[in-house]
């Protein structure tokens, strides 16, 4: 199950959402609550980019989805090593990932092998993750609060974006398949 890309696409876009929810639905929570939550999701994401890196065919989006899958687990890691951090730096932390996860994204998005709808999706996904890792960097001082509303206005968006992705794939998928692999009604 894992080993479809456009599987684990929908699969991290419906996490996404959910966190997504999660965070604007509760946005008193203390820091220490979001660093859990946000560590969580970070190890998932590694977990499915791994996923997906294995099951490429082709070398070059390996290497992409190991590099995300590392970045998010660095950052779930940097995380819980310092379970109570100011918001200062779980701002940095968030900032950092964002940026770094959404150049990753950007590359991906100028290689080739993928539809250009693909491609397209990958660059306004990286875009969103480096305005918003951006938009950490320029306003740190910002408290948990309001970090909590942007980590959850982030994470639906990031969501909605990797499920549609998900979704066109699997729809290309089946448009490029013989009708004889098609799975049949028994």
């Amino acid at each position: 199950m894992f080993k479809s890309s456009s599987t684990s696409l929908i699969l991290l876009g419906i996490l996404a959402v959910i966190v997504g929810i999660i965070a604007i639905a509760w946005p008193g929570a203390t820091v220490y609550a979001l660093v859990i939550l946000f560590a969580v999701y970070a190890f998932l994401d590694a977990g499915l980019e791994a996923a997906r890196a294995f099951g490429s065919r082709t070398a070059g989006p390996v290497f992409g989805h190991l590099l995300l899958g590392l970045i998010s687990l660095a950052a779930g890691v940097i995380a819980l090593v310092w379970p109570s951090p100011t918001a200062l730096v779980l701002v940095l932390v968030v900032g950092i990932w964002a940026v770094a996860g959404g150049v990753v994204e950007i590359v991906n998005g100028f290689r080739g092998g993928e539809a250009a709808g693909t491609r397209a999706m990958f660059i306004l996904t990286g875009r969103v993750s480096v305005a918003f890792g951006v938009l950490l960097f320029a306003r740190p001082g910002v408290g948990a609060v309001t970090l909590a509303l942007l980590f959850g206005l982030f994470s639906l968006v990031y969501g909605i974006s990797q499920i549609t992705l998900g979704v066109q794939l699997r729809q290309v998928d089946r448009s490029v398949r013989p009708p004889s692999a098609l799975p049949t009604a028994a």
